[in-house]
């Protein structure tokens, strides 16, 4: 959200966003995210009405916490939720 930068994925699949709010938590904090699951983030100067972390500041924090990001693949996205409501749609018409 925001900027060209928008979500980095760290891995698997499906994304669970240490998402908005993060300002508020230290780096230690959002360590704790990452280890608990959370695999992205929002990134830009705003996220609707909510302020944002710095795009530096995690990158740093990415570096300090040994994550490498991933640039978004929007294809990949796409090709899920079509497959996923393609499927329900089929189940629900019979």
């Amino acid at each position: 959200m925001g900027d060209d930068k928008d979500d980095c994925h760290c891995e698997d699949s499906h994304a669970k966003s240490n998402g908005a709010g993060r300002v508020r938590f230290s780096m230690p904090e959002q360590a704790l995210c990452f280890l608990a699951g959370a695999n992205s983030i929002f990134t830009g100067e705003k996220l609707l009405t909510t302020p944002n972390n710095d795009f530096d500041a995690d990158q740093l924090m990415f570096k300090m916490l040994g994550l490498i990001p991933k640039a978004p693949s929007f294809d990949d996205v796409a090709k899920n939720y079509a497959a996923e409501h393609c499927e329900e749609a089929i189940s629900s018409s019979g």
